[in-house]
């Protein structure tokens, strides 16, 4: 009877000890993932990071992470090649052969961009919450400043918070508000589908190859909830920017639709556009998904992948 039991015991460790195994490295991808964050993004300002929890849930698996910092406004091109360079440099430092990009809101373009002249680093690009077709909140900014002739004085304006975030999370880079409005109004975005199609949608509101002509793999996600949580402070500026969008689903700045590029993972997430980087400091809807848990989700697809 102690023998069966000691067995049963052992078996019972034996479970527990491959489980925790597969546990520690369920994210642990072949190739680094870099996080790239989107407009008047950072990659941490004091105690506040933009991709909140996030790093840490993927390296609780096991993966390799770093977080860029490119210019918090400008255009997919500059941020393009900021990002390149960073990834050069962690190239020449470790030796990593390729990297999986993870683009948030504007990093959807500009990852899109680094995979685009430099396939041969990028493994996969996995956007969430990217206005690949645009956003109308851009549009709208486009046409007000313009039928009121104040486009230089908002210009004036953005171009000072994006230097006051720079500055706080010691980011020297160049902001450039114009050159923001330019890649994320709707005309601006087709123009750049158009010189960089690789993992573009077939059809309207659909989905592209998840292997791309150019061997990198394409990935999207997004959410269609505004207000999600009564205590998020940020909220409140989401739904107004919703109402550009009519009847039309949305995260409060970005469609359904226009986040799609690549496979689609899911576009109706229960998260606001905040929501999907994990903020307001993890606050988000009662019954939605953990963010979190997404990412990690997506890391183990790459995995599986052998990225």
């Amino acid at each position: 009877m102690i023998r069966k039991c000691l067995l049963v015991l052992l078996c019972f460790i034996a479970v527990l000890q491959s489980s925790l195994a597969r546990a520690d490295t369920y994210t642990q991808t072949r190739y680094p993932i870099v996080l790239v964050h989107g407009m008047l993004g950072f990659d941490s300002i004091g105690a506040i990071n933009y991709w909140y929890g996030i790093p840490e849930a993927l390296r609780a698996g096991g993966a390799t992470v770093f977080v860029a910092s490119v210019s918090a406004l400008n255009s997919n091109e500059a941020r393009g090649e900021q990002v390149l360079k960073y990834l050069q440099v962690l190239q020449a430092k470790y030796g990593y052969q390729k990297f999986n990009l993870i683009g948030h809101s504007h990093g959807g373009a500009t990852s899109r961009y680094v995979a685009a002249v430099a396939p041969g680093l990028v493994a996969s690009v996995t956007t969430v919450g990217a206005p690949h077709d645009g956003s109308k909140v851009a549009d709208a900014i486009k046409a007000g400043a313009g039928a009121t002739g104040t486009t230089d004085l908002v210009t004036a304006l953005v171009n000072g918070l994006g230097q006051l975030i720079g500055l706080l999370s010691g980011n020297g880079s160049p902001q450039d508000a114009l050159g923001t409005l330019a890649s994320l109004n709707t005309a601006g975005a087709r123009d750049f589908n158009r010189r960089f199609p690789a993992g573009a949608p077939t059809q309207s509101c659909g989905q592209g190859p998840e292997l791309a002509a150019n061997g990198v793999r394409y990935y999207s996600a997004g959410g269609t909830s505004v207000a999600t949580n009564v205590l998020d402070v940020l909220d409140p500026m989401l739904i107004a920017s919703s109402l550009v969008f009519g009847f039309e689903a949305n995260d409060g700045l970005v469609s359904r639709c226009s986040s799609h590029w690549g496979k689609v993972l899911r576009d109706d997430y229960g998260w606001n556009h905040i929501d999907e980087i994990n903020h307001l400091f993890g606050l988000r809807g009662l019954f939605s998904s953990d963010p979190t848990a997404f990412y990690r989700s997506q890391a183990n697809r790459l995995r599986n992948l052998g990225l």
